[in-house]
């Protein structure tokens, strides 16, 4: 199992100190997430020009925000520029993003998905001059508005063809779309002990991948990265206690009361109650219920808390899932330089 981590999303702390230990440590690779301030790219490229080893990606791109086409270019620059040290990690994120923040539709994210995969393999393989003719993507483009002068065009870059593209996904579906056409995934909340919930899903779509010609692929070629929290302390209710306030606001706020995929994802791991209570009170304004209603069990199921003896401990179920190709790689947020070098004297 390799190790990362995930960067904070406020552009002014990077948290460079501990990316050049994780670096030092031995850890693999460290992400960059966006969602209605800080972008995905910039921080990485700030991390990939700053350490020489550690692999950086984006966790995730919101692909409605961005071309395809902007995508490719995004990762064959920052490929090139680091060495071939870049990870592309691309998402549909959710309606109130979406709609709320860049001002397109949500619309089909399962089919926007596999178009706009399709159409960053043809840019990475460079095969032929692109052309693409999907539901969402017309390229070129003939539609209302067209000048009739867009032409088929190729990458100037020649960059790795068989770069390896992440999806976030947590729902069934969205787990089995990108068992199909991606080559990792990033699962925001996972349980080591409740691994099948994203495996099982994902083994389906890599079967219709192989049905459809990605031939070859098995779970262990898929790279399983979930988000794992950490919070490190002699106090084990306090670690729970600084991790309550992210979960509470992903269960209960992070999408509207009909369409929330994070309350549906831990109703499925099992706290259907607390997931309703949670919701119930973050979209009623009271978020200091919101976040008492966090059971203690959820935060230790999906996170690590508590001393490091406690982690030690907590992370031979994740070692165990790692070692039947349930899970790839373990993405540490939150992570300080001590929990760091716990994690990685316990896994490495």
């Amino acid at each position: 199992m390799r190790l990362g981590m995930l960067l904070r999303y406020h552009g002014h702390d990077l948290a460079l100190n501990e990316v050049l230990e994780a670096e030092r440590l031995g850890y693999d690779s460290v992400w960059s997430g966006e969602a209605y301030g800080t972008d995905a790219v910039t921080p990485t490229a700030w991390i990939l020009a700053r350490t020489t080893k550690i692999r950086a990606g984006t966790g995730i791109m919101q692909m409605q925000a961005r071309t395809p086409a902007c995508t490719a270019m995004t990762a064959l620059t920052l490929q090139a520029l680091s060495n071939n040290r870049f990870l592309l990690g691309i998402g549909a994120s959710g309606p109130q993003v979406v709609e709320g923040w860049h001002g397109v539709p949500f619309g089909k994210p399962m089919a926007r998905t596999r178009e706009y995969i399709e159409i960053l393999r043809k840019i990475l393989k460079r095969d032929a001059a692109l052309q693409h003719q999907g539901e969402l993507y017309q390229i070129p483009y003939t539609g209302p508005g067209a000048t009739g002068l867009g032409k088929p065009l190729k990458s100037i870059l020649h960059g790795d063809p068989n770069m390896p593209i992440y999806a976030a996904s947590i729902t069934p579906i969205g787990l089995r779309t990108a068992g199909e056409v991606a080559d990792g995934v990033l699962p925001i909340f996972m349980s080591p002990e409740k691994t099948k919930m994203v495996t099982d899903p994902l083994r389906a779509g890599i079967a219709r991948g192989i049905a459809k010609g990605r031939p070859g692929r098995s779970l262990a070629d898929f790279d399983v990265a979930p988000y794992v929290r950490i919070a490190m302390g002699s106090d084990l209710q306090a670690c729970r206690d600084a991790l309550k306030p992210e979960l509470a606001l992903y269960v209960g706020g992070m999408g509207a009361r009909s369409k929330n995929f994070y309350n549906d994802v831990t109703k499925q791991l099992g706290y259907e109650e607390a997931a309703v209570k949670i919701q119930d009170a973050f979209l009623g304004g009271r978020r200091a219920e919101a976040i008492a209603a966090v059971p203690d069990a959820f935060v230790d199921e999906v996170s690590l808390v508590g001393s490091p003896e406690r982690i030690r401990d907590r992370l031979q179920a994740w070692k165990e899932a790692g070692r039947t190709h349930e899970v790839g790689s373990m993405l540490l947020s939150g992570a300080t330089v001590d929990s760091l070098r716990v994690v990685a004297e316990a896994v490495l």
